[in-house]
């Protein structure tokens, strides 16, 4: 027996002497062998991580105005597992679907989604509808999450209601549409862009950073703990030299003219000649670059540079430029005008009245934009390799490499005598609107071609350095002599107030230079006899050019032919009008008050108690625009009042709702007088700075008060024209003129195939057709 215990004793003696020296080993391994991969991976579990989100760059116009930033954002996650845990399913659906407006099927899949091994998540992110929402409805979800948080601790549950909304950031456009193609949007994931945001991505955009450190069991920092931190850097800050209330201006005007003509689409650029710095860059279709996902691609798209058109009559600017600075072209020199025949080709060219005007000099060959003559100085007396060498030079048929994706190069080539011929008057050739810009400031500026501009600057916030982008020369394309001499013939095609094919441009007190152009489109290999693009391009005042304005507008709805002086001219009168008041540009000469009296004035009819449409119809009769305030069905009361002696170009404006229902309208070009009436009818209130009339606008609230500053700036002309504004008031022009009678079409250029052009009707006629026989 005692033998037996002393075995059992020396056994187990044994046994714990073993598991004695397996603990050392064990100990000795963690310790010695595994020490360091241990101690790591007790660091990850003592440590906290902190991502540090970098700001994007900023969007500025040319004067600060914000036009892209970053803004806190929230996205909405929800926790299935905990929310089935709490059986409150039914009640966080019908909360958020209240709050958000998401379908409540589409929540409930969230609120019960399991993984593949049938389990719920604990972690479930609402990205369609719940994603980057702003603070308003997120303070919404905090205020029902805590009421559903009392509903918890009554019945004695975890204080966990399975929503939670995490802080981030994301873009916000607060101008909404203004520039939208030029600034383009950024979807919420990220991975899609366009415009200057994704052309300047990699300098927009910043470098995040983070913030490591050891904490204790209850996650507190370890005041001795190590720490590793990595500052975020934001991305750099864009100046643009678009100009904010010049672009609100050329945007006003292309809805106006999208309303009237219901075109396919409508493009205009504004810039100034002597930099190529672009002041305004605008498409119609538009969209809203904070709700991107409810446009359609039309909307997207950038005409400006990325669409290629024949652009008609406005091309003979460069032709005219080209045979000036080789000396080929005499004004004063005489030409038989109608047709001309091309060697080779069985059938002539035909100006687009067809028959000509008979013996008249080449000035007034320019001023009725004849075929004929273009003919003449490009194809005959230029010659093919020399024109083709003045269109390469002014920049056609390459990029001009402007700050901004999907530019084309468009195409100049052309080898048959025919096509040479064409290619004179702007037919057969294929150019973007920001080439023709391009290529008209040239002729403006004393011949410097210059590369476009869009951007002013970039800032970088870490360094706090500023780089300022300076105008690129890109070539002297004709001398300053022929520069000047081209912009006084170009000025008499809008100042000629008789057969000046672009007289619907003119401004009084400023010099204006221009040229209309309306052609037709090439559809199924021919050329279409209803589809049209009317443009006009110029820049004022002649003797400093300031500003170069290009407007086209794509497949006008009105089937007439002449599209390019009642379209796209009084379009241009607009813009131009405004923007060279914005501008503080001084008139040229001065008006007598008893002469534009006489010749620009018309008196305004009784509208009120109308029906909207027959105001509408009236103002339309007088040529005058117009804008209706409020979504009544009649007309209230109207400014300026009836019997008013106004400018033609007045804005009237139709009132058709309460003063608690209106919304601020453009006032932008609106005499003070008529300024204060129109906010105080609407119950804003104004504070003017300056005198004379609205230039520049900016609406602000305070509470429930609404404060419109304006700036205000004397009208064009003499002191009488001035003193006597008071009692006649001017504003913006009438948005676009139809026809004086059944042969006022005969306006503008129109590159016609004879073949199509026998079938059309003779009453309807332009001054600036390009008829030619196919």
């Amino acid at each position: 027996m005692e033998k037996r215990v002393k075995l059992r004793t020396l056994l187990f003696g044994g046994v714990m002497t073993l598991l004695f020296l397996v603990l050392i080993g064990r100990i000795y391994y963690v310790q010695v062998v595994s020490g360091a991969e241990w101690y790591d991976m007790a660091k990850v579990r003592w440590s906290a991580s902190e991502e540090l989100k970098a700001k994007r760059g900023s969007v500025t116009d040319r004067n600060g105005n914000v036009l892209a930033m970053d803004t806190i954002a929230y996205n909405v996650a929800v926790n299935p597992k905990m929310i089935v845990s709490h059986g409150i399913e039914q009640e966080v659906v019908d909360g958020l679907h209240d709050i958000l407006g998401i379908s409540k099927d589409d929540l409930m899949e969230h609120v019960t989604a399991k993984n593949a091994k049938g389990e719920y998540y604990s972690h479930r992110e609402i990205r369609k509808g719940g994603w980057q929402i702003e603070k308003a409805l997120a303070d919404e979800i905090y205020q029902f999450r805590d009421e559903l948080i009392v509903e918890l601790r009554k019945e004695k549950k975890t204080p966990d209601t399975g929503i939670y909304l995490q802080e981030t950031l994301k873009r916000y456009y607060p101008r909404q549409t203004l520039a939208s193609q030029v600034i383009g949007y950024i979807s919420l994931d990220g991975q899609y862009m366009s415009g200057v945001e994704a052309y300047f991505n990699d300098r927009l955009t910043g470098e995040d950073g983070y913030m490591r450190y050891e904490k204790d069991g209850k996650r507190v920092q370890l005041s001795n703990g190590e720490v590793d931190y990595k500052p975020a850097k934001d991305g750099q800050d864009i100046q643009l030299t678009i100009d904010n209330d010049i672009q609100h201006i050329v945007e006003e005007t292309l809805r106006e003219v999208m309303e009237k003509y219901s075109p396919k689409s409508a493009t205009a650029i504004a810039a100034d000649p002597k930099t190529m710095e672009i002041l305004a860059m605008a498409n119609m279709p538009e969209f809203n670059p904070n709700e991107y996902g409810k446009s359609d691609y039309a909307s997207f798209y950038n005409h400006a540079v990325g669409s290629l058109y024949e652009p008609g009559s406005t091309f003979k600017i460069v032709t005219l430029a080209s045979a000036i600075e080789e000396g080929v072209f005499n004004p004063n020199e005489m030409y038989m005008s109608g047709s001309i025949t091309v060697p080779g080709e069985p059938r002539p060219i035909r100006d687009h009245n067809r028959v000509g005007w008979g013996q008249i000099t080449f000035l007034d060959g320019l001023i009725h934009s004849s075929n004929v003559a273009f003919v003449k100085l490009g194809f005959e007396r230029l010659g093919k390799d020399k024109l083709r060498e003045y269109f390469t030079n002014f920049g056609f048929g390459q990029k001009t490499g402007i700050q901004i994706g999907n530019e084309l190069a468009g195409d100049i080539s052309f080898h048959w005598n025919r096509e040479v011929a064409d290619a004179t008057f702007g037919q057969g050739v294929a150019v973007t609107p920001i080439q023709q810009v391009a290529a008209v400031a040239a002729v403006a500026n004393g011949g410097r071609l210059m590369q476009p501009q869009l951007v002013k600057s970039f800032k970088d916030p870490i360094t706090k350095t500023t780089t300022v982008i300076e105008p690129v020369l890109v070539r002297q394309v004709i001398s300053e002599e022929s520069s000047r001499q081209t912009s006084e013939y170009l000025e008499q095609v809008v100042s000629d107030m008789e057969k000046g094919t672009g007289r619907r441009a003119h401004i009084e007190g400023y010099r204006v230079a221009g040229k209309t152009g309306t052609a037709q489109k090439w559809v199924d290999g021919e050329y279409s006899t209803t589809k049209f693009l009317v443009s006009f391009i110029g820049y004022a005042p002649v003797e400093n050019p300031q500003i170069v304005i290009y407007i086209a507008v794509d497949e006008p709805s009105h089937s007439y032919i002449g599209g390019g002086s009642a379209i796209a001219a009084p379009a241009f009168r607009e813009i131009m009008m405004k923007s060279l008041r914005k501008l503080d540009v001084p008139p040229s000469y001065e008006v007598q008050r008893e002469e534009a009296v006489k010749e620009t004035m018309v008196v305004v009819p009784k509208l009120t108690a109308l029906k909207v449409s027959q105001a509408k119809a009236e103002l339309n009769a007088k040529e005058m625009a117009f804008e209706v305030i409020g979504d009544g069905g009649a007309v209230l009361q109207q400014i300026p009042a009836a019997e008013s002696v106004v400018h033609p170009s007045q804005r009237v404006y139709l009132i058709t709702e309460q003063r608690d229902k209106l919304s601020i309208p453009d006032l932008t070009g609106v005499s003070l007088r008529d300024a204060i009436e129109l906010t105080s009818l609407i119950g804003a209130r104004l504070v003017p700075e300056g005198g004379g009339y609205v230039r520049s606008q900016e609406v602000e609230e305070l509470g429930d008060e609404r404060i419109v500053k304006v700036k205000l700036a004397p009208p064009p002309g003499s002191e009488e024209y001035r003193d006597a504004s008071e009692e006649v008031s001017e504003g913006s022009e009438a948005s676009s003129e139809e026809e004086e009678d059944s042969g006022q079409a005969q306006d503008d250029g129109v590159d016609v195939a004879e073949s199509t052009a026998d079938n059309a009707d003779p009453s309807v006629e332009s001054d600036d057709t390009e008829i030619v026989e196919q």
